[in-house]
């Protein structure tokens, strides 16, 4: 009997959808696990200052001392140790703001997706009224308004991109309520909170998660934004930001302080772009 196989365009669909899915989780799972080792894995404190160790270079150039993989900044510190207890920061807010944001745009979206009428003037009202402010603004006023730290940059991530959610999520929404398995639902007897939460929600989850690591993304450049003009946590603490602010300064001393971190945030921000993406294609049944 011959065997049966995909035929050439579904494989090769399939390989890049894999590979779309695998590359973006494994520099996300190891930046996972990094961070949550950091106290273990760093090789120096990132906040030690040894001013006879300034600037040294990477260990592929001429200069280096033993121990420095990434070299040092202007103050003596370790790179690869301050990038390593960055990323912490930086998982920690992009997963709680982008869980905030998911949980409060996603109920509005689905809440005027589905009943309409009054529900979705004011909502759709609300998203129009708050889109008209410009995002990174937006959120550099709220934390100097609320001061510096964790805590106000989380909550002024999660004030401004909850509409992203809202307005994609009343879109699916409103697609999903006009389809037979809704009207079968109703004609079953079935009340409408229910049909909502059982029969709708499963159909638009795919793009919920898209949306999701797409925000964690977001969260990522946004935090990294608010470090970079001393708005977000502590100046001593080691964020991505801080490292790019200190690293244009001195680009043409130690381009290294400038590259490293901004390598991790693009790849950062690339991965979890692509591994939502990646989910929908995966998960979505309408794709399927």
């Amino acid at each position: 009997m011959a065997e049966t196989s995909l035929p050439t365009a579904p494989r090769a669909r399939v390989r890049r959808l894999n590979l779309r899915l695998w590359l973006p989780l494994s520099w996300i799972g190891t930046l996972v696990v990094v961070a949550l080792a950091a106290p273990w894995v760093a090789p120096h404190d990132p906040l030690a200052q040894d001013l006879f160790f300034e600037r040294l270079p990477p260990f592929f150039l001429a200069g280096t001392e033993p121990g420095f993989w990434l070299g040092t900044d202007s103050l003596g510190r370790d790179v690869l140790s301050r990038m390593i207890h960055g990323a912490r920061i930086a998982l920690l807010v992009s997963v709680s703001a982008a869980l905030i944001t998911c949980i409060f745009g996603s109920a509005l979206g689905l809440l005027a997706g589905y009943y309409g009428g009054w529900w979705d003037r004011v909502i759709s009202r609300l998203v129009d009224i708050w889109m008209a402010f410009p995002p990174v603004l937006f959120a550099v006023l709220l934390v100097a308004v609320m001061g510096t730290g964790l805590t106000s940059v989380i909550a002024a991530i999660a004030l401004i991109d909850w509409t992203r959610f809202a307005r994609v999520i009343r879109a699916e929404t409103m697609v999903q309520a006009r389809m037979d398995y809704v009207d079968s639902a109703r004609i079953g007897g079935a009340r409408r909170l229910a049909t909502l939460v059982g029969e709708i929600l499963p159909n638009v989850l795919p793009s919920i998660i898209a949306l999701l690591m797409l925000e964690m993304g977001i969260a990522v450049i946004v935090e990294a934004i608010l470090s970079f003009v001393n708005l977000s946590i502590s100046s001593d603490d080691p964020t991505w930001g801080s490292m790019i602010a200190e690293g244009r300064n001195a680009i043409h001393f130690a381009w290294w302080v400038l590259l490293f971190p901004l390598i991790a945030l693009f790849l950062t921000v690339l991965s979890f772009s692509q591994l939502g993406e990646g989910l929908k294609q995966r998960f979505d049944p309408v794709l399927q």
